[in-house]
């Protein structure tokens, strides 16, 4: 508990971070959050402007490749609970949205970056399929879209120590996917949702 609050705060007061929620507040019901990303703080960030209750129900997914590699990212990885994917081994026999339901269960919630890896673009990329089956599996999910900004030039790629700025999280109104709505057209509307929280 003192390390995850203690990570907790060194999230906050490296990024700076404000935590603005647009027509939704935190909630313990069971959601998958879903933001743009652009730097491996991304996860923590997320995950720390959550209160408490709602933190300790959330689970981030991540990169096993770049969380597993040395004692302090793994370890880091542990006090957030994070569930990690392993890129390299995804095989139709050990789907990824599976892995996620199954820890999920009808209790936690889930933080995920449906561009993949990270975008060094300052748009925000198409998102890739996850979301929508994950959706399509569980379509009573709450949906939130997330919109981080500047994160990307608080750690920049390649570097290991994080750079102090200001930063801003935006919790957007949940989504669903609705009945019979077509992946493309699905995974279109939800990066909208998160692309226009960028203003908010």
């Amino acid at each position: 508990m003192i390390t995850e609050t203690l990570l907790t705060w060194i999230a906050r007061i490296i990024s700076g971070a404000s935590v603005r929620w647009v027509e939704s507040h935190p909630d313990t019901c069971q959601r998958v959050y879903f933001a743009n990303h652009t730097s491996h703080l991304d996860v923590v960030l997320v995950w720390s402007a959550l209160p408490t209750e709602v933190r300790r129900l959330t689970r981030p997914v991540a990169a096993k490749d770049y969380w597993d590699r040395g004692f302090l990212r793994r370890h880091l990885a542990q006090v957030f609970n994070a569930m990690l994917i392993d890129r390299k081994k995804i095989k139709v026999h050990q789907s990824p949205i599976d892995l996620m339901l199954s820890e999920i269960g009808n209790t936690h919630s889930l933080i995920i970056f449906p561009e993949g890896g990270r975008n060094l673009d300052q748009g925000v990329g198409d998102f890739k399929s996850g979301l929508y089956y994950l959706s399509k599996k569980r379509p009573e999910l709450e949906l939130i879209p997330v919109y981080i900004n500047n994160m990307n030039r608080i750690l920049p790629r390649g570097e290991f120590l994080p750079v102090p700025l200001l930063s801003s999280l935006t919790f957007g109104p949940p989504i669903w996917l609705e009945a019979g709505e077509p992946k493309l057209e699905f995974l279109a509307r939800a990066r909208e949702a998160v692309v226009s929280l960028k203003d908010c």
